[in-house]
């Protein structure tokens, strides 16, 4: 692009006003430079390679004459090959004062890490996709569930991103959960702490914010808002950040479309969030919130009465 680009224009003189904004050329920033930061487009690869390690085959590549180990070998040491990088790359960024080859050290320990986790979380994500089977009469199996529904790439993303989210890797989970977002249209902070047998029906419009935590063969629809009521701050004014702000959904809970649940609070166990409700108190186990059943009025376009 550089060699064909023809440069008609002189920025010269406008450079100095526009280099003011920027607060690294005050030395008032800890960016320390040009060097390379984590990118999107490798995250978003790297999730996608990440699915493909969890359900193997759901990308449609040929890898006939392997067998499943060596698959799996040669998926693993690819993308966490790669993940590696990113991280080595948002260390560095958060951290330049330490020394490279420390930060590298530290790159490979989160992997082993992460990669030790890695049976516990397939084990989860199998027990979402079934959870998805069971409950949605539309699937016709665990497969098209595992290719083709949203929550399923969603949580295959979050559930890797979380774990990273808890050993404090900076900017790797948070671009994780916004690609996931961007593909999905379902928004969950990797902070947000989920359960097994998990399903989001349809999804579109789903958010969970960072401290919500949800328990087991929880079922929520599209719309759904697991919020923070208020955002609470210190002496200064200046917000708190990871305090407890947003609900906790108990098992076997269902919460239908476009419920909005905010604040640190409680929903029961086998309760019942009807669809449209907003919620600002805990609800006990065993009870059905909904807002109560509207009026509805027909009148005909012709002037008759109904």
């Amino acid at each position: 692009m550089k060699e064909c680009r023809e440069q008609n224009f002189d920025a010269t003189a406008f450079i100095p006003s526009f280099l003011e904004t920027f607060d690294r050329a005050k030395g008032n920033s800890n960016f320390y430079g040009m060097k390379q930061l984590p990118q999107m487009l490798e995250i978003g690869e790297i999730a996608n390679e990440f699915i493909e390690l969890m359900f193997p085959g759901r990308c449609g590549r040929d890898r006939m004459g392997l067998s499943l180990q060596e698959i799996l070998l040669d998926q693993m040491n690819m993308v966490c090959s790669d993940l590696k990088t990113q991280i080595f790359l948002a260390l560095r960024y958060e951290k330049p004062e330490e020394d490279e080859e420390e930060l590298k050290q530290k790159s490979e320990h989160i992997i082993k890490s992460l990669c030790a986790l890695l049976p516990q979380i397939r084990i989860k994500l199998k027990l979402d996709a079934r959870a998805g089977f069971d409950g949605d009469p539309a699937a016709r199996t665990v497969r098209e569930v595992i290719l083709s529904y949203p929550c399923i790439k969603t949580l295959a993303i979050h559930r890797i991103a979380h774990e990273l989210f808890r050993m404090n890797v900076p900017l790797i989970p948070r671009m994780l959960n916004e690609f996931a977002h961007k593909e999905t249209g379902i928004d969950i902070h990797p902070g947000a702490e989920i359960g097994q047998s998990f399903f989001i029906d349809h999804g579109t419009g789903v958010v969970i914010g960072e401290t919500a935590v949800i328990g087991n063969n929880v079922k929520i629809y599209q719309g759904v808002t697991l919020g923070a009521l208020s955002f609470p701050k210190d002496a200064c004014g200046a917000l708190i950040r990871g305090a407890r702000r947003h609900p906790t959904i108990e098992d076997n809970v269902t919460i239908y479309s476009n419920a909005t649940i905010l604040g640190d609070i409680t929903i029961g166990k086998n309760a019942v969030i009807g669809s449209n409700v907003w919620i600002k108190e805990s609800v006990p186990e065993n009870t059905m919130a909904a807002i109560q059943e509207p009026k509805l009025t027909f009148r005909d376009l012709n002037g008759k009465k109904h």
